[in-house]
């Protein structure tokens, strides 16, 4: 059963003073089997990244194997026909991997659920701080650092910042952190969101959200 949530947020501005304006996202959550559409979302999105091409060769494609290694009878060793033998060094593989492909389907209904079920979970742990992409207008990690500090965010965790539009300042600022990850609200995935600890997002980037995905 979908239901319709509504979340506030104060607005921060990069000095992390609170102004007179407030944020609202308006959220359809499953209640019921929200977690497992995150759980399936999270599936398609990791099977979406593998390559699929770890492959080993079976005993027919190793080369060699024609002639017999020695007679059937009386040399004291067991029977062998042939040196591709798993039993061999250097023989194939028994019921190896080979390449392939499985595509997980997910419909995109069940996408925006999941992400948008995700956010509202998420709902405590996410800032807003007015016009960060214009903001931060130098690629100084240091000073994005202090940003972060001013509006009480700790680097130590693991930080997710959803933008409208990822300038160059900003990806050269955040490149250098390890624990910040640096996302255009129009690539919005459940795998970031997940993994976020703390989640950082401007006005901008909630117009995009409620346009793409709670439309």
């Amino acid at each position: 059963m979908t239901v319709q949530k509504f979340v506030t947020y104060n607005v921060l501005d990069i000095g992390g003073q609170v102004l007179n304006e407030e944020q609202k996202l308006e959220l359809n959550v499953v209640e019921e089997s929200g977690n497992y559409l995150i759980h399936r979302d999270i599936l398609r999105h990791q099977n979406n990244k593998r390559q699929w091409t770890v492959s080993t060769k079976t005993r027919s494609e190793v080369r060699g194997g024609g002639r017999k290694p020695w007679q059937q009878k009386g040399t004291g060793r067991a029977r062998a026909g042939s040196n591709t033998s798993p039993l061999w060094k250097g023989g194939g593989v028994i019921f190896g991997p080979k390449p392939r492909h499985l595509t997980f389907k997910l419909n995109q209904k069940e996408k925006k659920l999941a992400l948008q079920t995700l956010l509202y979970n998420k709902r405590n742990n996410i800032s807003i701080i007015n016009d960060l992409e214009n903001s931060v207008q130098k690629p100084n990690t240091k000073m994005f650092a202090n940003l972060c500090k001013d509006c009480g965010i700790l680097l130590e965790q693991k930080l997710l910042i959803i933008v409208s539009n990822k300038t160059e300042a900003m990806k050269l600022a955040t490149r250098n952190l390890k624990n910040v990850e640096l996302i255009a609200a129009s690539n919005l995935n459940t795998l970031s969101l997940l993994k976020a600890k703390s989640i950082i997002l401007t006005p901008l980037a909630i117009s995009d959200i409620k346009e793409i995905y709670c439309g």
